[in-house]
């Protein structure tokens, strides 16, 4: 699998998003994977607000979320069955402006899936749309799926054997994520400008529709759940 990212000018506020990705993206490949941040999505359907102070911005992380409580340092949220940071909310390279998270992530990246098969006459073709993420009791953060068109987020190995034939019970690999952290660590979290990023040769499948539910897991299933209810017992 090889990763390219691209260099761009700074996307501008509900600027056009097509244009601006053909004017960087000149060739794509049969079956690959068109990474795009989601920071340059959410400007161009023009998901901004005017940062006001301290509580606007927690009434907004509380209307963005399914669920929020505070934590020290942040908001922990449940948003689109993914746990975020403050909802997504964003006001890094923002100039004073709080970036919210694409209206429908998996909606728009369709949309750019099927303009840009047409754009460049391809069967098959991966549309991904990331942001950042923390992990629990890890440093630093890894990138997230929160959209994606024309493949499979995930590969299930239940039911099937592994090298001494023992059948997988639970064993399933999250390909999205996987994808969304190898391209947002060649893209970069700070000032690279590197909004897009082409994969060639990913391990994938590549289809016309795909379950945007397929990644989510009921909190009943979670195996981390147990520890969240009880993490006020755990010295670390």
């Amino acid at each position: 699998m090889e990763i390219k990212a691209i260099k761009t000018r700074i996307f501008q506020e509900n600027e056009d998003l097509l244009s601006f990705i053909f004017k960087y993206v000149k060739n794509l490949k049969e079956s690959s994977v068109l990474v795009v941040t989601s920071k340059i999505v959410a400007l161009s359907e023009g998901r901004t607000v005017e940062y006001q102070n301290e509580k606007q911005k927690i009434k907004l992380i509380k209307q963005e979320s399914d669920f929020a409580f505070k934590t020290k340092i942040v908001w922990l949220s449940v948003k689109d069955g993914m746990v975020l940071a403050n909802a997504g909310i964003d006001e890094s390279n923002a100039k004073g402006k709080l970036i919210l998270l694409p209206k429908d992530s998996f909606k728009s990246a369709e949309i750019l899936r099927k303009k840009i098969m047409k754009k460049f006459h391809l069967k098959n073709l991966g549309i991904l749309i990331t942001d950042s993420r923390l992990m629990p009791l890890r440093a630093g953060v890894v990138g997230v799926a929160l959209g994606y068109a024309g493949f499979g987020g995930i590969k299930n190995y239940i039911g099937k054997k592994d090298i001494f034939g023992r059948v997988f019970k639970m064993s399933k690999t999250d390909i999205a994520d996987s994808l969304a952290t190898s391209a947002v660590l060649c893209m970069g979290e700070g000032k690279e400008q590197q909004p897009l990023a082409m994969i060639t040769n990913a391990p994938i499948i590549f289809k016309k529709r795909v379950d945007k539910k397929e990644l989510i897991i009921d909190l009943k299933e979670d195996i981390y759940a147990p520890l969240f209810y009880n993490l006020n017992k755990i010295k670390l």
